[in-house]
């Protein structure tokens, strides 16, 4: 029985633009059929991967002349609250990229209109979907642990890459490290948790990357290492432990939920998942296969093949949103919580930093 076809919309082919047209196309009855970007060079290599799709350079354009069911939103962080705008006038579903958006009146002003918006809007935080942490967080629902104390994240890895135009150099563009990557993490704890922050304390700085940089004789101005300590409502406590200058690392993602039961562990791309029980003390260690296939797909250990498979479920009526507007709202807020906290060495509370 052939699969029942969905037509997509990519605004923004980039990095990660390509990262989801290649995956759509392992997604059985999943097709590309358009896509937007004001880039010509990045238009011409979109080509390359689906050359039977329509091209625009106006997302504009894209939403009123192209017959789409659904559109991926992957265009420059600072650019998604004027590309929602006009997604949420056409009433087109959406799987729109992390983080939301870059401050966060934008981004409550979206995740209130999108309760409005008559078609699915999902936000795409494909960490949810990597296989070693999807089953960690299902461990957790289990009991496995406990009731979970803590949440640690370690993420080591290598400095940002150069996208079109270095706009990712700048936090006017991306809302600052802590929101354009650490979303993700902080989406996490709230996901282990199922609380939601309090407080939120960081130290942090830009110590070793992007120093000899300098674009229309401005210096990048993005963190590349902090600490970010969070307390959650239910006394939980969670801790950000991002480096980006460490490429000589065994694995970029080490996250551990601890409880008073027992301790969680993964690791990627190891591909991981430790489970400790204390009475009686024993140690577990599973390791997770993922396709090849779907691994060379994109740089996110497989997730983006997932997570397209439940948006589309989604999209055919299966399912609600896994990760809603909310849910990218605060990750956005507890972004820029910690990137205020970095500048001003103080906590900040969050109650405060939310109230209108």
């Amino acid at each position: 029985m052939d699969e029942p076809r969905v037509r997509y919309g990519i605004i923004g082919t980039g990095m990660m633009g390509h990262e989801h047209v290649r995956n759509l196309a392992l997604v059985p009855g999943a097709q590309v059929v358009a896509y937007a970007d004001p880039s010509r060079e990045q238009r011409w290599w979109t080509q390359q991967l689906v050359p039977e799709a329509r091209a625009f350079e106006s997302h504009l354009d894209l939403l009123k002349e192209a017959a789409v069911d659904a559109v991926v939103v992957s265009s420059p962080n600072h650019t998604h609250a004027e590309v929602l705008d006009a997604v949420f006038e056409r009433g087109t579903p959406v799987l729109c990229e992390k983080p939301l958006c870059t401050t966060l009146e934008d981004a409550r002003r979206v995740a209130l209109r999108a309760l409005q918006h008559p078609g699915l809007f999902w936000v795409a935080m494909e960490y949810r979907y990597m296989a070693p942490i999807a089953r960690l967080v299902q461990e957790v629902r289990r009991g496995s642990i406990g009731t979970v104390r803590m949440v640690a994240i370690r993420e080591h890895r290598f400095p940002f890459l150069p996208k079109v135009g270095n706009w990712n150099r700048f936090s006017r563009n991306t809302g600052g490290t802590f929101v354009e990557k650490c979303c993700h993490f902080f989406d996490l704890m709230r996901l282990i948790t199922a609380s939601e922050p309090v407080r939120v304390y960081a130290s942090a700085g830009t110590d070793v990357n992007h120093l000899d940089e300098s674009y229309a004789g401005k210096t990048p101005d993005i963190l590349d290492n902090g600490f970010v300590t969070i307390d959650f409502a239910s006394g939980a406590r969670g801790l950000l432990d991002l480096c980006m200058f460490a490429e000589a690392s065994r694995n970029e993602q080490e996250i551990a939920a601890t409880g008073d039961l027992g301790k969680l562990e993964c690791f990627i791309p190891e591909s991981t998942l430790v489970l400790g029980r204390r009475k009686p003390l024993r140690i577990e260690t599973q390791a997770i296969a993922i396709d090849p296939e779907v691994l060379a797909a994109g740089a996110h250990h497989g997730s983006t093949f997932v997570e397209h498979q439940e948006f589309r479920k989604a999209l055919l009526g299966a399912g609600a949103p896994a990760v809603s507007a909310h849910d990218g709202f605060m990750a956005v807020a507890m972004g820029v919580a910690a990137e205020q906290s970095a500048a001003t060495r103080r906590p900040i509370e969050i109650p405060e930093l939310l109230r209108p």
